[in-house]
């Protein structure tokens, strides 16, 4: 032992072995050369140390480390260990100083600066800086015996003794060490309590209440359970600080006398009786409460009683047993040591040394920290043992053995031993969490034993083991769980051993074996017939024998205290890792960090969905939970639909008694959902509806209104303007198109009239949606009757799925602000290039960074570096992502692993070092698309860029930076697919949409069939041509035009269902007496006639496939190519045929679904079938771009004809009927009633305009309708003049109606073209 004299200051050393008095841990200074110039041990291996004894307890600030003068002996990383009493250390881990809760205070950072020394430094590494070395708890070395390498503490650390311990050295050396410790003095008011003891502070009266109170402190204990603080306040309400088994736990307690017992608010910490110094800080702001242990922060809301209590007495580390309250942990006063006991800015331990009266010192507390030795051991590694000798005593049968353990395990050896029975063993083991003895042979178990049970719960456990004469028993926790009486004696050899923990890796002999798992964790207390092991000899090596030990340490770490575990995951852990289970969270991922739903309804409409109720997560990774809502995809745009607690029309009866009605509505989502569905949707509505008798809404435009209504974020704000007016306005949509009833007034209900009207319309302010409550105010009069309506709030449109950005040149880039992914890193975003190779993004620290990029055109990396080294995630694809597509890129990167996704390729997981740094420290800039150094950035299209559920602006970045332009255009390359059934995809400026017209099908993505049932009498003529467009067009071209347009193809399909045989399928007929007929013949065949002219002979063509009259839903396309006609019916094998009379089909007149009226220039056989109909369901019909039946159902006009009622049906009995939509997204206006005075109808206003109006309707229908039949007349006498030129005209149609598309391909020809195929 050394001392060393400075400034007055006396520093010890002392170190495990020394090689020569001239290497001493005396000459260990910095840059002293005396003796061989510095410290070198013994034996240079992992079990040497050298400690430090500052006298005191001092803030260390940092430690310097130099290699022996002149000699090749130095270290390159080494652990750290600190202790106030030269027992139990506390190892010292880089990542520690990232994110600490600075415990001392301000005075104490002053005091840090200013007597940190720096002389003598030439290599300097800050705390922010990480070293990568092979050890997370390791410290950086030295690379030559000469250069002073400082590590700086970032936050300093408060202890009396230091110990350096060897990780690695020079290989051509051996250990070598000068060592130099800055810091400071450390003063502190410290108290000791003894279970018996507590210390009182009552407050001064108290004149007002104050919005904040704090209660900071420190204390170290080796129990784990005792009350540390007790507040009392008015109206007998308490708060109460406890430690329960390792975790500090705050309580809300009241009077016992009312029935309210304690309510827990706060659990926090782990471990916390290591005796190690923990800080605390409990702090009331306003209407929150914060507890801080040590690193970490919970936050909860004040309970009501508790919203404006102060504290009136405070009760320091003892249950209140004041008379009215039970206390929460009876009988449990706190044993161990206080530090800086602050209230407010009061030192309530100095208040006590000082002896004011307001605090009172209760039993034998002191002001000094008394601490018990207590030496423990970790069992590190899977090679961890510890061995001693079995005492003489036992060899007659009698022993004790008796230990403490703690773990996460579920499974471990604790014990085993050698007996003088053949090749006999014990074993002390646990299994399952619970301790188990076993007794055997090889392949015979004698004896086995169980007790206890969630032994892995990380507490201390007590374990004995006893055996005398026939009776053998283990007891747990001193309360006996199993015993045995046998006639197997316990004796064990002369010269055996015991082996804890595990066996030497290099002993095979039957001495030690391990059928079982080895242990991983901490052991105390160890005693042999009830004397106390010396573990301080062991670790000296004069007492048995270990390996890979660490002594007088217990290196336990809680992984899930905090959690790792997002958004309610459940941690459970093991000595080595912890799991998260993310079940029923919505999350998924190793810690439950991503979300398993799109973001919004129009995601799932480009991934091919249909409408349904979706689970969204507004903000993926983000606080945020999903919630279910509707996604109507029925429309161009897709709708989110929310529901409230009533969306039906509410009828108000007048009442002498009430002079208002209230009423409000309740949303199914939360209101953080809804805030966030509303910010990130494009337009938001909500249908707001009136309707009124003599009730009135506003009165007048400067009166007070009678009615309101509050919108917008919580709680909302009053509105007094209608649906479909502006914000603010007082008034209705008919004050704002000036049509209201009364033109004096800005509502119709304002008009006061003795009749039903109503003021309905759209709230599309999104800043006051949704609606939150309603008042109506005129509904007490005799006579004032009222109905009110307010619809779901519906949404469309995601701003972020199409926010994008365009990078045309290598050189450009977009930057933000630096990314802060600590602990959690998620990327999201979709791309689409035609180059090889980029850089997505990019973002750098001091070391530390994170990037992805396009390596080649079938690989994406994702790379990053936190301290233990650049790490690499990739994805190969084998298929070109240069294909200017849309491809989706996932990354995430947790404490656990990191992942990579690229489109539905298979994912590529990394796990993370157990023990690694676990911080993503950055500080640059985030770059987008390139960098400011980098030569070659990306080109192309980046998309819904989201960084942990955040969507970066890169088109408001982008109007901005050069080389970039907003948006990107071209989504039908990628989306192309989802228009089905010959739907087509058309380029809008935020994604697409599909164009049906040409389909024989609608919905969003030409996926929902067309289909209605026939009967016998059911028919449907759309007329092609009509015969007065021939002659109208015939006098102003010449006729060669119009004999030239000729079909030479057809494209045909559909589906149907019947149980008629024969039937009817399809007909379509020429100006020529030409007819092509699509049938079911008397043997249930299909049949396709070909009579491409009248002069021609009628081909048929007959199917082998049998059985279609079976009632089930059956598909035919047929397709014909000049003379080659392919069919196809369901799943089975595609028939070819030829025709051999003609190839021309020329003039189309009609194509007719069902019963045809007439039959002229039909044979008799087809006569008879043409005038019997059809019978069954018809779906999704098509001639070319001709879809007869979807435009006699959808898009109804002059050139259709329909014979008795046409109901629309489903042929396909799985197929899907969005009755929701249809319940839900249409108000009750759209349901078509009779106009009854005593009812309110929306749209039905009984006022004579109205009525006047209604008349004029009727009678223009039935002038229309009678045009329209001596229309038909005539074109039908004129079918005689088929020789006449056909030229058609294309008509004026609905962008969806199918026929415009059609008239493209069937009219209008060029001179040159002679013939086409459709």
């Amino acid at each position: 032992m050394v001392l060393d004299w400075k400034k007055g200051w006396l520093v010890l050393f002392r170190s495990s072995s020394q090689l020569s008095s001239s290497h001493g841990p005396g000459f260990v200074k910095v840059n002293r050369r005396e003796g061989a110039g510095g410290w070198s041990p013994l034996l240079s291996d992992k079990y040497q140390w050298l400690e430090v004894d500052l006298q005191r307890r001092t803030q260390i600030t940092a430690v310097a480390t130099q290699g022996r003068y002149g000699s090749s002996d130095w270290l390159t990383s080494y652990l750290l260990m600190f202790s106030d009493t030269g027992h139990n250390w506390r190892q010292h881990r880089q990542e520690d100083s990232l994110g600490v809760v600075d415990a001392v205070v301000k005075t104490d950072l002053l005091m840090q600066i200013s007597c940190l020394l720096m002389r003598n430094v030439t290599a300097l590494i800050p705390a922010a800086a990480k070293v990568s070395v092979t050890n997370l708890q390791a410290f950086p070395g030295n690379s030559n015996a000469d250069t002073v390498v400082q590590y700086k503490l970032d936050q300093p650390v408060i202890a009396r003794y230091l110990r350096l311990i060897p990780l690695d050295w020079n290989p051509s050396g051996r250990i070598g060490l000068r060592l130099e410790i800055y810091g400071c003095r450390y003063t502190s008011e410290v108290a000791g309590f003894d279970g018996r003891s507590n210390l009182v502070y009552r407050l001064s009266a108290r004149t007002s209440w104050t919005a904040r109170e704090s209660i900071s402190l420190k204390f170290k204990t080796l129990k784990n359970s005792g009350t540390l603080l007790h507040a009392k306040g008015q109206r007998d309400h308490s708060l109460n600080l406890a430690l329960e088994k390792g975790k500090l736990l705050l309580h809300h307690q009241q009077d016992v006398n009312s029935g309210f017992g304690g309510k827990l608010l706060i659990s926090l910490g782990s471990l916390l009786d290591d005796q190690q110094w923990h800080h605390v800080k409990l702090e009331r702001l306003s209407n929150h409460l914060n507890l801080t242990v040590d690193k970490n922060t919970q936050q909860v809301h004040v309970p009501t009683e508790l919203s404006h209590w102060h504290i009136h007495m405070l009760t320091v580390a003892a249950v209140q047993s004041h008379g009215l309250q039970t206390p929460i942990l009876p009988n449990r006063n706190f044993h161990g040591c206080l530090e800086n006991l602050l209230y407010n800015d009061l030192n309530l331990i100095k208040l006590a040394k000082q002896n004011s009266p307001q605090v009172t010192a209760v039993g034998k507390m002191t002001f000094s920290c008394s601490e018990p030795v207590s030496v423990a051991m970790t069992f590190t590694d899977s090679r961890s043992f510890l061995q001693l000798p079995v005492l003489t005593s036992w060899l007659s049968g009698t022993v004790s053995i008796a230990l403490q353990f703690r773990t996460w395990n579920k499974a471990g050896l604790l014990l085993t031993f050698g007996l003088q029975q053949p090749e006999g063993s014990a074993f002390l083991y646990i299994s399952e969490a619970r301790l188990r003895l076993q007794i055997s042979r090889p392949g015979n178990t004698l004896l086995e034993l169980s007790t206890g049970s969630g032994l892995n719960d990380g507490q201390w456990h007590s374990v004995e083991l006893k055996s005398m004469e026939s009776h053998l028993s283990i007891t747990v926790d001193r309360d006996e769980g199993a015993t045995a009486h046998t006639s197997i004696p316990l004796l064990l050899t002369a010269d055996g051993q015991l082996f804890f923990g595990g066996c030497p890796a290099q002993r095979a002999s039957l001495d030690c074996r391990n059928p079982f798992q080895v242990f991983q964790g901490c052991m105390r207390l160890l005693k042999l017939d009830d004397q106390l092991v010396d573990l301080i000899k062991v670790q000296e090596r004069r007492l048995g024998n270990y390996s890979l030990l660490q002594v007088d340490i217990c290196g336990i770490t809680d992984r899930c205290s905090p959690s790792h575990c997002k958004h309610g995951g459940r941690c459970t852990q093991s000595w080595s890792t912890f799991h998260c289970n993310c079940s029923n969270s919505g999350y998924r991922g190793a810690t439950c960090h991503s979300s398993k739903y799109e973001r919004s309804c129009e995601i799932y409409k480009h991934k091919g969905n249909i409408s349904g109720h979706f689970y969204i997560d507004v903000d993926g990774s983000g606080p945020i939970k999903p919630q279910l809502v509707y996604c109507n995809m029925t429309e161009d745009q897709t709708w989110i639909v929310i529901q409230h607690n009533n969306t039906e029309l509410t009828t108000v009866q007048a009442s002498p008694d009430t002079n208002q009605h209230f009423a409000n509505f309740h949303y199914q989502s939360e209101e953080k959902q809804l805030s966030a569905i509303i910010s990130q949707s494009e337009y938001c509505e909500q249908e707001l509806s009136y309707h009124c008798r003599r009730s009135r809404l506003f009165n007048t435009q400067d009166g007070a209104p009678f009615s309101w209504w509050v919108g917008g974020p919580a709680p909302g704000q009053i509105q007094n303007y209608w649906g479909g007016a502006l914000p603010g306005s007082q008034q209705c949509m008919c004050g704002v198109q000036d049509n209201c009833l009364d033109s004096s007034f800005y509502c119709n209900c304002d008009a006061d009239y003795d009749l039903w009207t109503d003021d309905s319309g759209l709230v599309t302010s999104k800043e006051i949606l949704p609606v939150r409550s309603l008042l109506l105010g005129d509904i007490h009069r005799p006579g004032s009757e009222a109905a009110y309506r307010v619809g779901p709030l519906r949404c469309h449109g995601d701003k972020n799925f199409w926010n994008a950005a365009f990078f045309d040149k290598e050189t450009s880039y977009l930057h933000f602000p630096t990314f802060h992914g600590e602990l959690n890193a998620d990327i999201s975003f979709l791309f689409k290039t035609t180059s090889s190779s980029g850089l997505f993004l990019e973002n750098l620290g001091i070391k530390d960074f994170i990037r992805i990029e396009l390596s080649s055109s079938t690989e994406v990396v994702f790379s990053f570096d936190v301290g233990n080294g650049p790490l690499e995630v990739k994805v190969k694809t084998g298929l070109p992502l240069n294909d200017n597509r849309w491809h989706r890129v996932q990354a995430e990167r947790n404490v656990k692993e990191a992942s990579l996704r690229v489109d539905d390729f298979p994912a590529t997981i990394q796990e993370a070092p157990s023990d690694g740094f676990i911080h993503l420290q950055l500080n640059s800039q985030l770059f987008i698309g390139g960098t400011a150094s980098r030569q070659k950035g990306f080109l192309g299209c980046i998309r819904s860029l989201q960084l942990n559920g955040i969507t970066l602006n890169l088109e408001e970045r982008a109007r901005i930076t050069p080389g970039v332009r907003p948006g990107c255009p071209g989504h039908c390359s990628s989306y192309a697919a989802l228009c089905q059934n010959q739907g087509r995809c058309v380029e809008k400026a935020n994604g697409f949409s599909c164009d049906c017209s040409q389909s024989a099908h609608t919905g969003a993505f030409c996926h929902k069939e067309v289909s209605s049932s026939f009967e016998s009498t059911t028919s449907i003529t759309y007329i092609v041509k009509e015969l007065y467009e021939l002659s109208k067009n015939s006098s102003s071209l010449h006729s060669s035009i119009y004999s030239d347009i000729t079909l030479r193809g057809e494209d045909i399909s559909l589906s149907f269902r019947t149980s008629q045989s024969p039937a009817l399928l399809l007909y379509v007929s020429s100006f020529y007496r030409g007819y092509w007929i699509l049938l079911i013949n008397k043997h249930d065949e299909l049949e396709v006639r070909y009579k491409l002219h009248s002069s021609r002979d009628v081909e048929v063509l007959s199917s082998r496939v049998m059985n279609l009259a079976d009632g089930r839903l059956h598909t035919v396309t047929i397709r014909r190519q000049a003379d080659t006609v392919s069919v196809q019916i369901d799943q089975n094998a595609r028939e070819d045929f030829n025709l051999t009379s003609d190839v021309e089909f020329n003039n189309i007149k009609s194509i007719i679904l069902g019963r045809v009226p007439e039959s002229e220039g039909l044979d008799a056989e087809l006569a008879g079938l043409a005038s019997i109909g059809f019978t069954g369901c018809l779906s999704g019909v098509r001639f070319d771009s001709i879809c007869p039946l979807k435009a006699a159902l959808l898009h109804r006009d002059s050139r259709v004809t329909v014979t008795s009622p046409l109901v629309p049906s489903s042929c396909a009995s799985s197929s899907q009927a969005d009755s929701y939509a249809a319940e839900t997204t249409h108000s009750s206006s759209d349901q078509p009633q009779s106009v009854d005075p005593g009812q309110p109808l929306v749209n039905a206003i009984r006022s004579d305009s109205a009525l006047i109006g209604g008349v004029i309707a009727v009678v223009i229908f039935i002038i229309v309708c009678a045009a329209a039949i001596v229309a038909r007349f005539l074109c039908i006498r004129k079918e005689t003049y088929r020789n006449q030129e056909v030229r058609a005209t294309q008509p004026e149609d609905s962008r969806e109606f199918p026929f415009s598309s059609q008239a493209d391909s069937l009219s209008i020809q060029s001179e040159n073209q002679k013939e086409f195929f459709i």
